[in-house]
């Protein structure tokens, strides 16, 4: 359809609608004017995008708007749009000031526009990065963004876009590559070297510095190409590709001088014979370096570690004590894998009187970290601490800021980041979510044998229902062997062959037992509104659903959801799919409990992609609700929540999950046909009818 061209009054008046000029006290006559020149899409185009920005930030749109005429001459649309959403992304993550920045800064955002489109960007490399060094061995480590790519032990810093290849996906092997290279600093001893040693001999430590990295980069190769072969052939594949032929002989030539060097003291040698040289460039994959802040950060390490070894210790000598064991003044250390590679980490076993201690996984990971900075635990680690000998700080693990989610960190600690769906802009905020999946704690079982004997008729009944459904028995016509003849298929089988025809041999039935191949997960509402009887008809539908679920052989999980703001979105583990019912599971039902709001776009995205994980035929998401989505931040509520978690549902639905919702809103009916589709819902207009059809609900959406 033609748009039609609008005038400078008409334009003026959709802007000042936009802008809230009556409160903002904008003025948008000159933008109207210069939009009045444009053509009709154009003119379209221009406060689309300014309605757009303007759900984000106001001031925003009208800086947008000033400035989309001059940005039509240089960029197509589909720049543009993305111009807009680097803003609003940029506003999400650092605020106004800096989204002012790149919608002010054209010249940028064109140059950044070039390179973003074949570039790699942390925050998409981030999840897969973070496993793929965790999966390696050493301490764990986190990914932060920072200019360069640089560490200090503990995080691993990469730049915000790799672009220097082709490719999305060679600039992503770029980053593997140089994440990996840091890791190797941390693992073979590079940050081992104190600066004030390393650098008393030269007069220019930068250039020592620099030197240094560079020779270590050559060491580090070595131990990469023995322990990560195939990784470092990507690595020299980069090199080659990246590298002028001149640099690349040179640094063969250095490399073959370096190819003894085992330890990091081998490079502080080879540094005095080559610092008056000129140096080659760094391969393409190492990392920067800062000795100093690398030293510091492993100083405060050390005295933390230390601290909370020793101070596991006593509580190990105490438990030894409780047992009426003497408790040892000193532990002894005995390696696991004596017969191990010189170059691995030995794996230290805990002694007492030759009998090994059993080691929290965390007292593991400090072990380890203490045998990557100092090569092996001293002997006075293994002394017990005495009462209230350390500062309690260094015992207690800090707690992140609430406000600084993405420094690096949450990833360690159970928590994942999720976009949620912004109708206003008609995208993604990224990684705007935090979840954070908590074990539901259990109670005894009384509630559920208490809902057993309640309903106990109806449980007869439904063992009987989900027996016959558990396995049909279906006869399959047609077959070329069976146990009975196919009547209809005999009778045309042999009219062919009275006609010249060849007789088939598919005249057979057999009977087949139709087997389930079902995966389904409950999330149950955990929120404030669930108080009462509400929380108590929920509980008990979980019971029934149980019992029948067991009967049919389905798997299944139970979580719960609740939260509070985008910060905090909480899932609570209450029955895992490969969790068994056991007393825990049936306590954890009866424990449930209200708590705070319904955000449900995050929950979902994150169930979703549990589901994925299973192998299963038919994958099924239930929803088992009070109501519509509601949160403390008050733009979630209405429709932003709906509409966030009609995309999340949206996105289910494409995955191959099959999302329905079983709810005692008797305003549901209102919302539900927009966010589930008008058959994947129902609504129960008696909070008491729900532990009675829920589980005949279930029957027939899998049936």
């Amino acid at each position: 359809m033609t748009q039609q061209s609008l005038d400078a009054v008409q334009i003026g008046n959709i802007l000042d609608e936009v802008m809230e000029t009556e409160f903002s006290f904008l003025h948008t006559e000159n933008i109207a004017a210069d939009l009045a020149a444009l053509d009709a899409d154009q003119q379209h185009f221009v406060l689309q995008w300014a309605r757009r920005v303007a759900s984000t930030n106001v001031q925003l749109a009208y800086e947008f708007s000033c400035r989309a005429p001059s940005a039509l001459k240089r960029m197509d649309m589909e720049m543009i749009s993305a111009w807009c959403l680097h803003a609003m992304d940029t506003y999400d993550r650092a605020g106004l000031h800096p989204a002012m920045e790149v919608i002010k800064d054209l010249e940028s955002f064109l140059a950044f526009g070039h390179l973003r489109a074949s570039a790699a960007l942390l925050e998409q490399a981030s999840p897969i990065l973070t496993p793929f060094i965790h999966g390696l061995s050493g301490r764990k480590l986190s990914l932060e963004e920072d200019t360069r790519a640089w560490t200090d032990g503990e995080v691993l810093y990469l730049p915000e876009m790799m672009a220097r290849l082709d490719t999305e996906e060679e600039n992503f092997q770029l980053y593997k590559a140089m994440a990996t290279h840091l890791w190797a600093h941390t693992r073979y001893g590079t940050l081992n070297v104190e600066p004030e040693a390393l650098f008393a001999r030269y007069a220019d430590e930068q250039r020592a510095q620099r030197w240094f990295c560079l020779l270590e980069t050559l060491r580090l190769d070595n131990y990469l190409r023995r322990d990560l072969p195939g990784l470092y052939r990507q690595m020299q594949e980069l090199q080659t590709r990246l590298a002028p032929t001149a640099e690349a002989d040179a640094l063969e030539a250095l490399r073959q001088e370096m190819s003894g060097a085992s330890t990091a003291q081998d490079s502080v040698a080879a540094l005095g014979r080559v610092f008056d040289r000129q140096m080659p460039a760094l391969p393409c994959y190492a990392g920067d370096m800062d000795l100093h802040q690398a030293w510091q950060a492993r100083e405060l390490r050390l005295q933390r570690e230390q601290a909370r070894f020793r101070e596991t210790l006593r509580v190990l000598a105490e438990e030894l004590r409780g047992e009426n064991q003497e408790p040892p003044e000193r532990f002894e250390l005995r390696e696991s894998n004596p017969n191990r590679d010189p170059s691995e980490l030995p794996e230290l076993e805990l002694v007492v009187a030759d009998q090994v201690m059993p080691v929290p996984d965390q007292v593991k990971q400090i072990m380890t970290s203490i045998q990557l900075d100092l090569t092996e635990i001293p002997e006075d680690y293994l002394i017990p601490a005495g009462e209230g000998e350390y500062d309690p700080s260094l015992l207690e693990d800090e707690e992140p800021d609430p406000d600084d989610v993405w420094g690096g960190t949450y990833h360690e600690e159970g928590a994942w980041f999720y976009d949620e769906w912004d109708f206003g802009r008609l995208h993604y905020r990224r990684n705007w979510c935090v979840l954070r999946e908590l074990e539901q704690e259990g109670g005894d079982t009384a509630f559920y044998r208490q809902t057993l004997e309640k309903y106990r008729g109806l449980v007869r009944s439904l063992h009987r229902t989900f027996e016959v459904l558990r396995g049909e028995d279906k006869v399959l016509r047609r077959q070329p062997q069976g146990e009975d003849i196919d009547i209809d298929a005999f009778v045309e089988a042999l009219a062919d062959m009275q006609s010249g025809m060849e007789m088939s041999d598919r005249v057979f039935a057999r009977m087949h037992k139709d087997e389930r191949n079902i995966a389904v997960l409950f999330m149950v509402d955990m929120s404030g509104s669930t108080k009462g009887w509400i929380n108590q008809a929920e509980r008990e539908a979980l019971v029934l659903l149980v019992e029948s679920l067991q009967v049919l052989g389905d798997r299944y999980a139970i979580y719960g959801f609740s939260g509070w703001a985008r910060k905090r979105c909480e899932i609570y583990r209450i029955k895992s799919f490969e969790d068994p019912l056991s007393d825990q599971v049936m306590g954890a039902i009866g424990a449930i409990e209200p708590k705070d709001y319904t955000r449900m776009g995050a929950p979902i995205r994150h169930f979703s992609r549990m589901l994925e994980e299973v192998e299963a035929r038919t994958k099924l998401l239930i929803t088992l609700s009070d109501g519509k989505p509601d949160d403390y931040d008050h733009y979630y509520r209405g429709e932003y929540g709906i509409e966030d978690t009609r995309q999340a549902l949206f996105e289910a639905r494409v995955a191959g999950i099959h999302p329905f919702c079983i709810t005692i809103d008797r305003e549901g009916a209102d919302y539900l046909p927009h966010m589930y589709g008008k058959a994947n819902y129902v609504v129960l207009d008696d909070v008491a009818k729900l532990p009675l059809k829920v589980s005949d609900i279930y029957r027939k959406i899998t049936s």
